[in-house]
């Protein structure tokens, strides 16, 4: 996942939401789905979403207890004495 790893170069925290339409396209026992199946299960899984972000949003603490505010800690592992001032801005 590209956004995982540049979220965690950016050191902020990432999760993913994920909204199922159908399954037909890997699971044999599912027939075929028009187009209407598939946004009509689309209208109700952003609805579930949006209940999802609605609660959990103000559940994330405002000071972070988890790494990735410090993910980049020890990235640079050259001495701080051969990187110079102007690579350092």
């Amino acid at each position: 996942l590209p956004e995982a790893k540049l979220a965690r170069e950016a050191e902020i925290c990432y999760a993913t939401l994920a909204i199922v339409t159908d399954y037909d396209c890997w699971h044999p026992s599912y027939e075929t789905v028009s187009a209407e199946m598939i946004l009509t299960n689309l209208q109700k899984g952003v609805d579930v979403a949006q209940e999802i972000l609605r609660l959990a949003i103000p559940r994330i603490p405002q000071i972070h207890e988890c790494a990735c505010a410090t993910a980049l800690k020890d990235a640079i592992a050259t001495s701080q004495k051969y990187i110079s001032a102007e690579t350092k801005r």
